[in-house]
């Protein structure tokens, strides 16, 4: 039997180090390296027992493979997040589970399906449709607020920011004064690594100390998600957060966690990924002018660019499965059991599927990105965000007749989600 392929301890070391996404283009070339060169590839630890190996997978067809095939490929019993053992253990004391959230991305069939039945119609088109006056109302406010404060600007704070965030909070039922706490406990959930996002202030944090911010905001969340589920019992609305406090599986209520880690995974992912999205959009319009002028004399073109934002920012740059049986993958033998990370940012940027990948191409198509992922666990909000992200740039593009970079932009320094945490900008109002 051929010996599996792993990666020197160099470029392993890249794939799982917050720091390494923080500075995308090289990230890029370390992908672009393996893809090249080792598709489906080894990851082992330098230190034995600081985590468990996996197989990373960087190439588009075999991460589509795994993500539509969810028989062969589990989100359980491993975590489904990229963790350090010290990281699992300690979720596994507090928890008895190997993750601090239970929720919708964690589960396999057959509780995957009930429990995403339940609010799968209230995020569909044609009930997103009548969201549409407020979503536009919010986009014209935030743009006048972020041209009023112009016109030097960080638009994450000022747009990107704000915008999902105020549309996740009102579709769930929390009122404004909350908003600045659901965005730094988001912060702290999915950016524990990066010193200004989870507010240690520490460039090197240690998997201990992450998982300590993980968890202090788990527990907050938990806390406020419990109380509104039980005034929305009392006092049903038609929101979502009304939705799941009265949901029935097989007849009977959600349990706690269950219900805690469904208020958790709308309110988190349903802005934080959004806000990568539309950031990374301003950032490659900011750097083309003539793409930017393009697109505000023809709106047809804004599809376009929310698509093409969604695959070049990548905000969820990855996810964790379990292999149900042994297979082969990338001429890789892979044996039941084994942990798999399918990498988003690597399929996103495979040139076999995506001509000149690191252009950002308003006009490209077909755009088949993975970024919301695909198959049965393909992100059930992925029709919000295109619309609230149209919705918003049509507000831009009525207001501002031209924007360009004002300063260096920083990425967050996360393995998970990621994206831009700072945009200068100079906005020209039209």
């Amino acid at each position: 039997m051929t010996a599996p392929a792993v990666l020197p301890g160099d470029i392993a070391r890249k794939v799982i180090d917050p720091h390494a996404y923080a500075e995308w283009n090289g990230l890029l070339d370390t992908f672009d390296h393996i893809r090249a060169t080792t598709p489906v590839a080894k990851v082992q630890p330098d230190t034995p027992g600081l985590f468990d190996p996996f197989w990373l997978v960087t190439r588009y067809d075999d991460v589509m493979r795994i993500s539509k095939d969810n028989a062969a490929f589990l989100n359980n019993p491993r975590p489904v997040v990229f963790s350090f053992n010290q990281a699992i253990e300690f979720s596994r004391a507090a928890t008895g589970s190997n993750m601090l959230v239970d929720s919708l991305v964690v589960f396999d069939a057959p509780v995957h399906p009930k429990y995403r039945r339940l609010t799968q119609d209230w995020f569909m088109p044609r009930n997103l449709a009548r969201l549409e006056g407020e979503l536009r109302t919010l986009a014209a406010a935030t743009v006048d607020r972020m041209i009023a404060a112009g016109p030097e600007v960080d638009f994450v704070k000022e747009v990107s920011g704000p915008y999902p965030l105020r549309v996740v909070m009102q579709i769930l039922g929390v009122p404004p004064q909350d908003e600045f706490r659901m965005q730094m406990l988001t912060q702290q959930l999915f950016g524990g690594q990066d010193k200004d996002l989870s507010g240690s202030g520490m460039d090197q944090i240690t998997p201990e100390q992450v998982v300590q911010i993980v968890a202090g905001a788990v527990k907050t969340f938990e806390d406020y998600f419990a109380a509104l589920a039980e005034d929305r019992r009392k006092h049903p609305t038609e929101d979502v957060a009304s939705v799941i406090a009265n949901a029935l599986v097989d007849g009977k209520p959600l349990p706690a966690r269950d219900m805690a880690g469904y208020y958790i995974i709308v309110a988190t992912a349903g802005h934080d990924t959004t806000s990568a999205s539309t950031a990374g959009a301003m950032q490659a319009l900011a750097n083309d002018p003539q793409q930017y002028a393009r697109v505000r004399a023809d709106r047809s073109l804004l599809p376009g660019i929310v698509e093409e934002a969604i695959r070049w920012t990548s905000p969820v740059q990855h996810f964790m499965r379990t292999a149900a049986e042994d297979c082969e993958l990338g001429g890789q033998q892979v044996k039941k059991g084994d942990w798999l990370m399918i990498n988003y940012v690597a399929a996103n940027h495979d040139p076999a599927q995506f001509p000149d990948p690191r252009r950002f191409d308003a006009a490209r198509s077909p755009n088949r990105h993975l970024a919301f992922g695909a198959g049965a666990h393909q992100c059930l909000g992925l029709h919000l965000a295109r619309l609230e992200m149209r919705i918003l740039f049509e507000a831009i593009l009525d207001r501002v007749a031209a924007v360009e970079p004002a300063g260096e932009a920083a990425r967050a320094t996360s393995t998970f989600v990621g994206g831009l945490k700072t945009l200068p900008l100079r906005v020209t109002p039209a």
